[in-house]
């Protein structure tokens, strides 16, 4: 009897999102997680450890530039980039030249010229690459798009956005390397990215012209002494400042956290736990932005990173009515709280304190607005999201897999509202990004 061959895998980037896949793949029998590689080796032995509590064997860990070498001797198949955004490029250009199948975490890349770079490689050699896109696995996401595509509000001719997270999970991006547009491209490419995705799914359509305003209006140390809001210390850790402050983040409180940044530190310096009100930051918090669409369609869009509660509002509005979607993460927050998640992660792994849920209403023209059958979901693993993303990745279930072409339209509305709020001026979406 021949045994089944398993799919040698190797995980690049071993931050708390990557242990999504690290656990994902070592559930599934087909597959093999051979390597790790990441500039932090104390990282890389806390993936280890969920490996073998996962009954596998430990995988081999190497540095970044030992990435290729690493394809080679390992014989890797597949390949997982969670890297810092910034760096994906140089990961997933090398795995797709090597034959690879890749998975890049959003966004695919941070600015235009990777863009083309990724877009060339998946090109010439026909490899293929999938961008991890949660956001589309989400059941109630699913049900819009199912509605929208069965005419329930006929042609689809604007939309109306509004995203907040609240000042826990919005606080979070500016204590890490988010802070720095170098590393992300800033909140309208890496959390922004989920949802022109979203819209870009939901309407078939592709965005053409964008115009937008924003600031770094909340974080900040200038707005922080303006505020009030500001304590005097640069990381939480060790801080007395920083014991009382609610915007603080306690790397020493939680398990996953303390295994995964603090106890890492000596390798490579990052800290994970900067003052929010602190200096370095090059991201804006508040940001409003305006999409033409080649469909005709136009979207009001607007990301809040300060507010009160967490969640989501979209308005479609078409020839034949409008349909409305809200989902509430969390109604508040309290001001001091202790992360459950063993993973130490602030978002995402399990649902967020003071829950609520989400609503779908139509409101066809000349009849009374009727209320939609939300389907089942949970909030925790975005909202059932992660799971169904990862049964469609790697165990051949049905699902909106997302290509390489997907993630560089997304990418295309987030530079071109960053290059706006630079110039003041609209920017063609073709100018900052050509997709083909």
């Amino acid at each position: 009897m021949t045994a089944m061959h398993r799919r040698r895998a190797a995980l690049v980037g071993t931050g708390h999102r990557a242990q999504l896949f690290t656990e994902g793949l070592a559930r599934r029998d087909g597959l093999e997680l051979v390597a790790f590689c990441d500039p932090n080796p104390v990282r890389m032995a806390h993936h280890n450890r969920l490996l073998t509590a996962a009954g596998r064997p430990e995988a081999r860990t190497y540095p970044p530039d030992a990435f290729e070498r690493m394809l080679r001797s390992e014989g890797v198949e597949e390949v997982v980039v969670t890297t810092v955004d910034a760096t994906h490029d140089a990961y997933i250009v090398p795995a797709l030249r090597a034959g690879c199948r890749v998975v890049t975490e959003k966004p695919m890349t941070t600015d235009g010229e990777r863009c083309r770079r990724i877009l060339d490689t998946v090109a010439e050699t026909g490899s293929p690459l999938a961008v991890a896109f949660n956001y589309r696995f989400n059941p109630v996401h699913e049900r819009v798009r199912d509605e929208l595509a069965a005419g329930a509000v006929g042609e689809v001719l604007s939309v109306h956005f509004e995203w907040l997270l609240d000042v826990r999970h919005g606080a979070d991006y500016f204590r890490r390397w988010h802070r720095e547009k170098a590393n992300s491209g800033g909140l309208m490419v890496h959390k922004a990215g989920h949802h022109f995705d979203l819209v870009n799914w939901w309407l078939g359509a592709r965005p053409r012209r964008v115009y937008g305003a924003g600031r770094l209006a909340f974080y900040g140390r200038a707005n922080g002494q303006r505020t009030g809001l500001r304590r005097d210390y640069d990381r939480a850790h060790g801080a007395p400042a920083a014991a009382d402050d609610p915007f603080a983040l306690h790397l020493a409180d939680n398990e996953g956290l303390r295994s995964l940044y603090l106890d890492a530190e000596g390798a490579d310096g990052y800290q994970r736990d900067r003052n929010v009100f602190g200096d370095g930051i090059t991201i804006e918090d508040d940001m409003a932005v305006l999409v033409q669409y080649d469909t005709g369609a136009s979207m009001s869009y607007h990301l809040t990173a300060y507010a009160p509660w967490e969640g989501y509002r979209v308005m479609f509005s078409g020839t034949g009515g409008r349909l409305e979607l809200e989902v509430v993460e969390s109604h508040w927050q309290r001001p001091s709280a202790r992360l459950s998640s063993a993973k130490g992660a602030v978002h995402g792994d399990t649902a967020l304190d003071n829950a609520g849920g989400a609503r779908i209403l139509l409101r066809p023209l000349w009849e009374p607005p009727r209320e939609l059958k939300v389907p089942e979901f949970d909030h925790a693993g975005h909202g059932g999201g992660d799971a169904r993303m990862l049964r469609t990745l790697y165990d051949g279930e049905p699902g909106p897999a997302s290509t390489a072409a997907d993630g560089a339209w997304a990418l295309a509305t987030g530079l071109a509202a960053n290059a706006s709020f630079a110039t003041g001026e609209a920017v063609d979406t073709a100018d900052v990004v050509r997709v083909p």
